[in-house]
């Protein structure tokens, strides 16, 4: 009884958050993911931090990790890290294999200023109630994570800011309102098998969609939980997390026995 009441409080957080959101952003509720458009490539990587673990991970952690009340966002559950297309059919064409386009992406075309993220992208133009929202849930806008990111991953494909980044909130949302989320979020603190977090996936979107789950670890040994990384198809954004939405990814990198970290 205590395990089910513990999961419910964290699916009734999560839900809340959502509704919170879409309250605050009508636009996002109209459905951005129906008009994020993406041309020449097939799917997205969302790819989502477990910010406790992540700090934990880091030998100089940044400011997001340093900062109390930027580590707020973490008892929502996941925090957004990015959604990352995949490698573009013009790329493609010009000999660029997938390997170095996760290592370089639109930076191929537009190289990276030296210095900091804050240096790759000017600050974002973003509606007042998305940025609060993006704010909630992506910490490491402290390091202008967000700059980074549309610059690496959107700005070579004519994605809007708005639209890139209104999807990206709602599909964390939407991550965080699951089963799988409420299950990770009760195990902080403790160690689960890396098989059980498959399953916990699966229990929340069906059968065999744990094949579109990648699961990210380091520390010592990979068993510190770092980041789930989700497969999804480039036209079916706005049917995520139903299981025809989701693809395939490459299998990560975890030890068998997986911790969660909680901050102290």
């Amino acid at each position: 009884m205590v395990l089910l009441r513990a999961v419910a409080v964290g699916w009734r957080r999560a839900l809340l958050g959502l509704a919170l959101l879409l309250a605050v952003l009508p636009s996002l509720a109209e459905g951005p993911l129906e008009r994020l458009e993406g041309e020449g490539f097939d799917h997205y990587t969302l790819a989502l931090t477990w910010h406790p673990g992540f700090c934990a991970s880091r030998s100089r952690p940044p400011r997001e990790c340093r900062e109390p009340a930027l580590r707020e966002g973490a008892e929502r559950g996941f925090v957004l890290h990015g959604l990352w297309p995949s490698l573009p059919e013009r790329f493609a064409a010009r000999g660029v294999d997938r390997r170095r386009w996760w290592r370089e992406g639109c930076f191929l075309e537009t190289p990276r200023p030296d210095g900091s993220f804050c240096r790759a992208h000017p600050p974002l133009d973003l509606p007042e109630p998305l940025g609060e929202a993006l704010d909630a849930i992506m910490p490491g806008r402290a390091s202008c994570l967000d700059r980074y990111q549309y610059a690496k991953h959107a700005a070579c494909l004519a994605l809007p800011e708005a639209g890139y980044f209104s999807a990206s909130v709602a599909l964390a949302e939407t991550l965080n309102a699951s089963v799988f989320a409420a299950f990770v979020t009760l195990n902080q603190g403790g160690e689960v098998g890396r098989n059980a977090l498959i399953n916990a996936f699966e229990a929340a979107f069906g059968e065999g969609t744990g094949r579109a789950l990648r699961l990210e670890c380091g520390g010592r040994g990979n068993r510190l939980l770092t980041e789930v990384r989700i497969g999804i198809a480039t036209g079916r954004l706005a049917e995520f997390p139903a299981a025809e939405s989701l693809v395939h990814q490459d299998r990560g990198r975890c030890a068998t026995r997986v911790r969660i970290a909680t901050f102290d």
